[in-house]
């Protein structure tokens, strides 16, 4: 089950995703249209708020599929959603517009038409390159041939890419735009593409569109909250080459092994290294107890390490879940290795393991090499066994 972060940047990553506008001297906006093949279904309009989505109005969708939202109209660009279940079309709105949205449900996020915005066209086109992106990257992770190398190398080219076309096309092309700051919080999965925590080119794009806001939209809060970020992203890339420069890097904390090593404090307060399995079958895993399904996929888990630990099978658990006391609680009774990354979903052992969504896992040999992950393999039992002879 996937598992979405609370953490700010993942909320503004959802902003990107979404339709938005605001206040000033009563002015308003409108957002209408009709979506079919959607009767009795319940059609919300969010605001995509720096603290995540707030509903600001709905209705019950009769067999027409016509609707009318109305809002005060924004000071500064603002980003809204139109939602049906998983299903959502990304808005921005910053006057007193009309926008003019048609669509057909189930399919409204990819196939819908939407009049009265450039900005929300151009935020259409990059919903769809990103939708695009997302496909490609599991078709790569689903190719059974490739190993895990060759499938984080072509991941990696390809998002490369994706990010040079968004920078170059968009984001500095017109940085004052709405649509460049959606471009920003675009995601992956549960990570943002831009990283603007410590790649020193991503944190650029940041600051570029952060500089164009205090232009044209000065003292507003997303501005705002843009130079934070930027900041806060420079700090981190100067206190690395520091570091670096310092010679920071303990030699006692390399090790040589087939894959890139995780260390991390277990339930019990023990500093655990993931290569210090070498020699087992090990089920490297990431999880969040407080998501939906947890418990029944717990529950399998523990037949398979009750079925093979015997024989050689070991279980390192990372928790990703932002409640310390809760994790404890939940992994107490648990047998295996239980560590949590208090960097949440916004670990670096995420990127460098190109985890896109949240549970996952991948299967590691006795030789601490990345033999398969959970998407490549059909029959789970017999990978295992196969790595146990």
């Amino acid at each position: 089950m996937k598992t979405n972060a609370k953490h700010l940047l993942l909320c503004a990553a959802a902003a990107l995703i979404t339709v938005a506008l605001g206040s000033c001297d009563n002015k308003k906006f409108r957002v209408n249209g009709t979506i079919t093949d959607a009767k009795d279904s319940v059609l919300y309009f969010e605001n995509m708020s720096l603290d995540g989505p707030v509903t600001v109005d709905s209705v019950k969708l009769d067999g027409k599929g016509e609707f009318t939202f109305t809002d005060n109209a924004p000071g500064a660009p603002e980003f809204y959603r139109l939602r049906i279940a998983g299903q959502i079309i990304n808005l921005s709105v910053d006057s007193t517009e009309t926008i003019s949205v048609k669509a057909s449900y189930p399919t409204m996020a990819t196939g819908y038409t939407v009049d009265g915005s450039q900005e929300c066209s151009t935020i259409k086109e990059l919903a769809l390159k990103q939708i695009d992106l997302l496909g490609r990257v599991i078709a790569i992770e689903r190719n059974t041939a490739l190993g895990f190398d060759q499938t984080r190398d072509s991941i990696a080219r390809i998002v490369e890419a994706y990010k040079h076309d968004i920078k170059m096309n968009y984001i500095f092309k017109a940085p004052m735009r709405p649509s460049s700051y959606f471009a920003l919080f675009q995601t992956l999965g549960n990570r943002l593409i831009f990283n603007p925590r410590e790649n020193e080119d991503d944190i650029k794009a940041f600051a570029a569109v952060a500089t164009s806001w205090d232009v044209y939209h000065p003292k507003s809060l997303r501005g705002e909250n843009l130079h934070n970020i930027a900041i806060q992203g420079m700090r981190n890339v100067r206190i690395m080459r520091n570091q670096q420069a310092a010679g920071a890097i303990d030699a006692s904390k390399v090790h040589e092994a087939n894959l890139i090593d995780i260390t991390l404090v277990d339930n019990q307060g023990h500093t655990r290294r993931l290569t210090d399995l070498a020699g087992k079958v090990v089920m490297l895993d990431f999880h969040v107890f407080s998501s939906e399904g947890s418990t029944k996929r717990i529950m399998q888990m523990r037949d398979l390490y009750n079925k093979y630990h015997a024989r050689g099978f070991e279980i390192y658990q990372v928790s990703l879940d932002p409640d310390e006391h809760f994790w404890k609680t939940q992994t107490a009774a648990l047998p295996w290795i239980s560590v949590r990354d208090p960097q949440g979903l916004q670990s670096q052992n995420l990127a460098l393991y190109n985890v896109g969504s949240i549970p996952t896992f991948f299967l590691i040999d006795k030789s601490n090499t990345i033999s398969k992950r959970d998407i490549q393999i059909k029959d789970l039992n017999a990978e295992i066994e196969a790595l146990l002879k």
